[in-house]
């Protein structure tokens, strides 16, 4: 049996350039819009897997290509030698061109027909976890959510133009993001429409199953929460759903 979703790469026109983007379209063939962000690995085969099983869950999603300018397209695994490539394309990011390209990819989905009449919102892991809130800083989304986002911690200046309810995911046991940078996060969302989810035990990478870090338990509810939380906001069309309330999430417990 096929899989009911539509998936094909378009191009996103930018002020900088065209670049590439990968789209799932849901089973309906429209609905609430998602722009996914990559990790450092690129468009690759995991991030395209996400992108079809949020479709699956009705979403319109699109995955920019945020590596254009240095490699188009690259698609890297999750060896030390491709994680040190990731690395560097990173660090070779100029910010006022990424902002260029974070703007372009949320304006071209709020402009496709798929997405007409419906709420955007933006997810991401890692890196791409810090786009998605420079995303909810700088331009107009309905929701964000962002997978152990590095850096965040170093970014809280912008916390204050977040104009939309917000969930971050952090590892209990991450090397790059420690838990005093995830409390510093927390307190700079007190009293915001956020929600801020530790799980225990696991590490950075935790929702990706290709990485030695994948936790299914986490995982799972990591996307259940994300999911709920995209419902609840993004379906506009949709009766409204009870309030669940917002939240800034007690310590991190075993339990996630």
């Amino acid at each position: 049996m096929s899989i009911p979703i539509d998936t094909q790469w378009i191009s996103v026109p930018s002020s900088g350039g065209a670049f590439d983007a990968y789209v799932a379209l849901p089973p309906a063939g429209h609905g609430p819009g998602l722009v996914l962000f990559q990790e450092i690995f690129g468009v690759n085969a995991h991030i395209r897997a996400v992108a079809e099983q949020y479709a699956l869950d009705g979403f319109v999603v699109l995955a920019p290509d945020i590596f254009w300018r240095q490699a188009p397209r690259i698609e890297l695994g999750y060896t030390a030698a491709d994680r040190q490539r990731g690395i560097g394309l990173a660090g070779g990011l100029k910010p006022e061109q990424m902002m260029l390209d974070l703007r372009a990819a949320v304006d071209t989905l709020r402009d496709m027909s798929q997405t007409a009449a419906h709420r955007i919102g933006a997810f991401g892991f890692c890196m791409g976890g810090r786009l998605a809130y420079m995303a909810a800083a700088l331009t107009e989304l309905d929701a964000a959510v962002a997978f152990y986002g590095g850096g965040i911690h170093d970014q809280l200046h912008l916390a204050s133009g977040v104009g939309c309810p917000m969930m971050f995911h952090y590892a209990e046991n991450d090397d790059h993001i420690p838990l005093d940078a995830v409390e510093r996060v927390r307190q700079a969302f007190a009293g915001k429409p956020a929600e801020v989810h530790v799980y225990g035990g696991t590490a950075h990478g935790f929702n990706c199953w290709e990485r030695g870090s994948y936790q299914a338990e986490a995982a799972a509810l990591a996307h259940a929460r994300t999911l709920g939380f995209f419902a609840s906001h993004l379906f506009q069309s949709r009766p409204a759903l009870p309030d669940p309330g917002y939240f800034t999430a007690p310590a991190p417990d075993a339990r996630g």
